[in-house]
Order: structure tokens, then sequence, then C-alpha cells
């Protein structure tokens, strides 16, 4: 530990933020692109205790929500050397656990921070800003390089998807020694990196490097490249000593509503990829994405990604902007049924708030609304029937029970459902033949990640359901350590 009382000491200090005025007009990253000071930075490495309870990189599962890091990364040995100036020793001590710090230190919530002892008395050390300087420093320094290995086993395996949880397991295999081909039906790799997540929050230029990286060291990607399409699974079966289902869990929850068959109501995943392939195609010239402008835009869900998408249609100039969410506002501050180490499940503004309270001078969501009727207008939806629910036990269930007198209609050219995803497309399971869990994901074991079908192994959110990018990546490296036995062993 550097400081004993470095947590008494210093305040916590996050990376700055652009001003919203300035970023709206943009589509850059919404943090500043230059990081603080070394000294600073070693200042808030200072506050982490090295406390006999780490938490913080326990990984496990609280009351249903997770405390720390699935990756179980060494947040007080790495905080320790970035205070002592020694990067490079972090590095290597921040490599050791994840492959991929440069995505997790934009968009993971960070569990980490929600079981970091701080807490407990005042502000938790802001390590997703440390990891970003770690990896950046490291970049800069060109100590990041290519995992080539010393050997090749001759094994070859495929991996379908090229999300985080494909390109980590990717790079664990690689780097055994096995000739590994990453599928991808999409134009450019990254899955849910490149085109679930907009540009301004994780920029796609850190996709692309990291893609880069591993091309160096000897991945192979195939894009453009759909099974059940344009790849057969025989074809993967005959020619692959393995094969890795990292497809994600891409099923949207729709919402079955009178008027839901009109344009203009489009899921959040269909508007962000549009939205981001046209950024990336023509810096957004050529017309082809899902457009905001100019109209009454109402995103229905309360999470990351609606504020992805309240973000993005400011961007596009909409004429309004409405976050409707059928959940009740969170709390201010942890409640006793939500104790440390926890995930706090507290209320914040993201980014997109942020954004519309500059454009509109209020925050645009709105809780306990239920939607009731699309609306259309010459085929094209035009408004929502709305109204206002309180949560009742009803038989001993939370139950949404409508307030009398609260339904109104409220105007809406364009909206997007943002309420989470379902499970595994039916490709998956009419190609492969996998079992299905009744949560509608590929069943494969906690420990061998292997499915019902020999020499076939399922990760991330194909067989979990959905989740967070820092377990997608845990994933896909215990998917590799096991796929890795399973051919060693063969």
């Amino acid at each position: 530990m550097g400081k004993p009382t470095g947590f008494m000491d210093y305040n916590r200090k996050e990376l700055a933020m652009r001003p919203a005025k300035e970023r709206l007009h943009d589509w850059d990253e919404v943090k500043t692109s230059s990081l603080p000071h070394k000294k600073d930075l070693q200042t808030q490495a200072a506050r982490c205790m090295d406390c006999s309870i780490p938490f913080c990189h326990s990984g496990i599962m609280l009351n249903g929500s997770l405390s720390g890091c699935p990756l179980h990364n060494l947040m007080p040995e790495f905080n320790d050397f970035v205070y002592h100036g020694l990067d490079h020793f972090a590095y290597a001590r921040l490599n050791k656990t994840n492959n991929f710090p440069e995505f997790t230190s934009h968009v993971c919530p960070a569990p980490c921070e929600g079981a970091c002892s701080a807490g407990l008395v005042n502000d938790p050390v802001s390590i997703k800003n440390l990891e970003q300087y770690v990896i950046e420093q490291a970049f800069a320094s060109k100590l990041v390089k290519p995992n080539k290995p010393s050997h090749r086993t001759g094994k070859k395996v495929a991996i379908i998807g090229s999300g985080p949880a494909g390109l980590a397991c990717a790079d664990e295999l690689n780097k055994a020694g096995h000739y590994v081909t990453v599928y991808e039906r999409a134009d450019r790799p990254g899955g849910l990196l490149m085109y679930g997540i907009p540009n301004m929050k994780l920029d796609k230029k850190l996709v692309e490097r990291r893609v880069e990286l591993l091309k160096k060291g000897g991945v192979e990607f195939s894009l453009n490249s759909e099974v059940g399409h344009s790849v057969s699974s025989d074809m993967l079966r005959k020619q692959y000593d393995a094969i890795v289902l990292c497809t994600g869990s891409t099923i949207p929850r729709d919402l079955p509503l009178p008027g839901r068959d009109l344009d203009g109501i489009h899921f959040a995943k269909d508007y962000l990829h549009s939205t981001t392939k046209s950024l990336l195609d023509s810096k957004m010239k050529d017309g082809k994405a899902i457009s905001a402008k100019g109209k009454d835009v109402v995103v229905i869900g309360g999470g990351d990604t609606g504020t992805d998408c309240v973000a993005t249609a400011l961007r596009q100039g909409c004429k309004s902007i409405r976050q409707i969410e059928i959940m009740p506002c969170l709390p201010h501050s942890r409640t006793p049924n939500n104790p440390w180490p926890e995930f706090p499940k507290v209320f914040k503004t993201d980014y997109g708030q942020e954004e519309a309270i500059e454009v509109f001078g209020k925050d645009p969501r709105q809780y306990c609304i239920s939607t009731k009727e699309f609306i259309g207008k010459d085929g094209t939806v035009d408004k929502l029937r709305i109204c206002q629910i309180e949560w009742k036990n009803v038989n001993c269930m939370m139950t949404p029970v409508e307030i009398p007198g609260t339904e109104e209609i409220i105007p809406a050219q364009l909206v997007l459902l943002a309420l989470g995803f379902i499970g595994t497309e039916q490709t998956i399971f009419d190609e492969f033949k996998v079992q299905r869990s009744q949560q509608n994901n590929i069943v494969a074991d906690d420990q061998e990640y292997a499915t019902s079908i020999e020499g076939i192994f399922a990760a991330g959110d194909a067989r979990r359901g959905q989740s967070l990018v820092v377990w997608a990546i845990a994933e896909g490296r215990k998917a590799a350590a096991a796929v890795n036995k399973y051919l060693s062993e063969k």
C-alpha cells in the first residue's frame, strides 16, 4: 500500500467530461481526449487501501447482482504500481487478467467501485479512470504488442461472433497456439462493441486498434459471414476441431401493443446500428441512418441503451425527447436492502440525460409510465397513449396498476424500444442442434462451457443471457481455457 491514509487525505476525482454544450455538436467521445496529469492519477491511486477485504476483485453474485470484478482484476496491485510510478508493472498486472482494458474502462458500470471498501466511508477509488490510464500509457509506451504464440498446435477453432466474448476467446486460444478464425455476420468486427455502443461512448478507433493487434497475432476474421446463410454449420464442423458460439443475446424484447405495426417504431439496437454504420461509412452523409431530425422522440426503456438512444437522437436534431420507464425511480443513496458490497442500485444522471437537460432544460426521464397504444397518421406512428402506474402487491406479486385519470396522449414520430434482450437467435439452435435453456440461451455448464454437442462450446451472452461487457470477456477467457483443455486431451 502506497499511502495508508490516502483515502482520507484525498478526494475522489473523475476523468473530465467535455461540456454537454460542446459535445452535442459532434460524435466524438464525451470524455476529454487527454488523460489527467500523471501526478493526479498517482493521487487517485493513493486512495486505494490495499485492504484485507478486497471485494473489488471478488466477482461474486450477491442478492442477484454482481459484486466486484468477474475478471478478478487485481486493482490494489496495479493501483500501488501507479502510485509508485511503475506504469509498466501496472500494465503487466492488468494485462494478466483483462484482455481489453480499453473497453472495460470506457463502458463497464464498474461493479469493482461499488464493492470498494473506501466507499463505506466516503467515495470509492476511481478504478475505471486508473484502468484507462494504465492501458493508454501502455499503448503510448509501445508495451502492448501482438500475442504471437511461440508454436502452433495444428488445431483449428472457429469462433462465431466477434463481440467481447468472441474476441477474448480468440485472443486466449491464439496465445495457446491454436489456429483461430472468427466469423462475424456484420461488415466490421467487434459485435456489440462496434455497432451496439455509440461512438461517443466508445470510440471505434479503440476497437479497430485491438482487432488489428489480434490480426497481427495470427487471428483471422471472416466478415459478412452469417451461419445458416453464407456459412453452414456442417462446413464448420468438418473444417474445425472445435467451435465456440459467442453470438450474444440478440433478440430484442418487443412491445406488442395496438399500432405496433406502424412505421417509425424501431428496436434500439437497429437504431444505434444504423447510426454507427452511417457514421463510419460516410460521416452521416449517406442518409442511411434512422433519423430523429425534427421529430418528437420517445425512448421506452430506462437502461444504458435507452440513454445511448437519447444521446444519439439529440445529435441528430430531434424536436423533443422523452425517456419513459415503467419502473419507479431508484433511490439517491443505498437502501438497507442494498448494502455494501452489493452493486449500488442508486439514481444517476448519465451523459445522455445531461445533454437533454442542456438542450431542453429538463431531465427527459419519466418513471412509472406504461404505454397503452401506438397511434398512427398515414401509416406512421404519430402519438403514444400512456398512463401512470403504481406498483401494488397483487397475489404476492408486485404488479403495475394503472392510476385512474392519468391517461394522456403524447406526440411521438419516432419510438425507440430499449427494453433489453430475451435470448439467442433461433438460427443457432437450428444449425448446431445445441440444447436450449428455459431462458432461451444455449445450455453450457459453468466449468467446461461445453454444449450438448461434442466439440461445440458457448460463452458470453449467448450462454448466460444479456449481461455486461466485463462478464463477456471473463466468459470468453474461461471458455478458451476449456477448449484448450478439450483439444489437448483430444
